[in-house]
């Protein structure tokens, strides 16, 4: 079936096959690996925001900033909405990128009573050098598959996610 050799999840397989020939394990070489892969991809992606200083979910929120354009601001329910992430998590990550200088919180100007947080200019130049060497770790990673796979993979991913959740509701 693969010209690779055996692998831990082939290891957890076979013994399940021996313990419960009844049932049919295979789903499980899917979600093993899946589960594998994401572990270690995430290690090599946070190697690299520990490179900038960053953490994982302060990457996130500058990410985010960042990818929103001028002026690089997002209400803290907005960047919770984006990170997944609860509103008393994201106020942890908030104060420690603005005690760090980052980014800062200022009244919103569409909302007088609301606040936004928004980049400052040392948390872009930071963000910018991060992001363009996460796209390379990025481009590494993906380096490894073989040629045409990254597309496959990407396509197949994106019709299981459809069926996993709803489209987003805007840009």
């Amino acid at each position: 079936m693969s010209d690779l050799p055996p692998d831990f999840v082939d290891q957890v397989h076979d013994a399940w096959v021996r313990e419960r020939p009844d049932l049919d394990v295979t789903p499980q070489g899917v979600f093993g690996r899946l589960r594998r892969v994401t572990h270690r991809v995430t290690e090599e992606l946070v190697a690299v925001y520990r490179e900038h200083g960053l953490a994982e979910g302060d990457f996130d929120v500058l990410a985010t900033l960042r990818r929103a354009g001028a002026p690089y601001a997002h209400s803290c329910g907005e960047l919770a909405e984006h990170t997944l992430v609860t509103s008393g998590g994201m106020t942890k990550r908030i104060d420690r990128l603005e005690a760090a200088g980052l980014v800062r919180r200022r009244v919103s100007e569409t909302d007088g009573r609301g606040r936004v947080v928004e980049l400052t200019e040392q948390g872009r130049a930071l963000i910018d050098a991060a992001f363009t060497d996460h796209v390379a770790n990025q481009h590494r990673l993906l380096a490894m598959l073989d040629d045409g796979d990254a597309e496959v993979l990407d396509r197949v991913l994106r019709r299981w996610l459809a069926h996993l959740e709803e489209p987003p509701a805007g840009p």
